[in-house]
């Protein structure tokens, strides 16, 4: 077990599915958000942090030993938006890790890095990235500097191109992109550990029979997701009749609209 496991966006919505689950996997989690989300239980630190305050940041990552990096804006936005939470906030948070010895950070990329590729493409960790949005952007620049700090420092990452985490799929696209709560625990788990991981991507995806992504080079972790979209086909195919906007490309909506939604 490590000691000290450092949760960015720990208040989100993907925090909120690991924050009690994942105490086993460390002696303390040190959560952090940008907004208060106190109080800490036991075996917890809590840390209200800006992820664009450099200094912050600095403070925030001393002393672990890996991060999961959830804190970002998790959707489209505006460039200045972005600016500082998606491009400056991971940078800041790459360089404190480099400086505090942090041996591995899980990031959490999306699959719109990937959204203009047509639906029914297989894709793996080498297909062509083709970002939908400005968001899918700016998961493009984590993923590349995530690449720089392990090829420069030896910084191991795993970029998980996280598909849709709910509780269940809501619409047809998500038969495909569909990640449960707990095939996402399981294998952010996995992921803890394994020894070693090197620089990784992969796709964080249930097991949907028509999913568009594999993570064969990815075998030697040992992880089977273990839920399916299928008890939830019928109910969704029967609701959405019509194909939604943007439905022939795997980013769905986000490759259909324009920035902040004009055409």
């Amino acid at each position: 077990m490590i000691k000290r496991l450092l949760v960015t966006g720990a208040g989100g919505r993907l925090g909120h599915h690991l924050r009690e689950p994942l105490k086993g996997s460390a002696e303390i989690l040190r959560l952090s958000d940008i907004v208060d989300i106190s109080p800490a239980a036991r075996g917890e630190e809590v840390v209200q942090c800006d992820l664009a305050d450099r200094e912050a940041v600095d403070a925030l990552a001393s002393d672990c030993d890996m991060i999961l990096h959830l804190g970002a804006i998790s959707g489209e936005a505006s460039f200045d938006a972005l600016l500082q939470g998606n491009f400056l906030g991971t940078y800041n948070l790459y360089e404190a890790a480099r400086k505090a010895g942090v041996r591995r950070i899980l990031f959490a990329s999306t699959n719109h890095v990937i959204g203009f590729h047509a639906v029914g493409e297989t894709l793996d960790h080498k297909s062509e990235r083709r970002p939908d949005s400005l968001y899918g952007v700016s998961k493009c620049f984590g993923e590349d500097l995530s690449r720089f700090y392990y090829d420069k420092f030896g910084l191991e990452t795993a970029c998980l191109r996280i598909g849709s985490c709910f509780e269940a799929p809501k619409d047809r696209r998500m038969l495909s992109t569909w990640l449960s709560p707990r095939d996402f625990l399981s294998l952010v788990r996995k992921l803890i550990e394994v020894p070693t991981i090197g620089h990784l991507v992969l796709y964080g995806v249930s097991a949907n029979r028509d999913a568009w992504w594999s993570n064969a080079h990815a075998d030697f972790l040992g992880w089977k997701p273990r839920d399916t979209s299928e008890p939830y086909r019928e109910a969704i195919e029967q609701s959405e009749k019509q194909p939604a906007e943007g439905s022939h490309y795997q980013g769905g909506r986000l490759a259909a609209i324009g920035i902040l939604g004009k055409r």
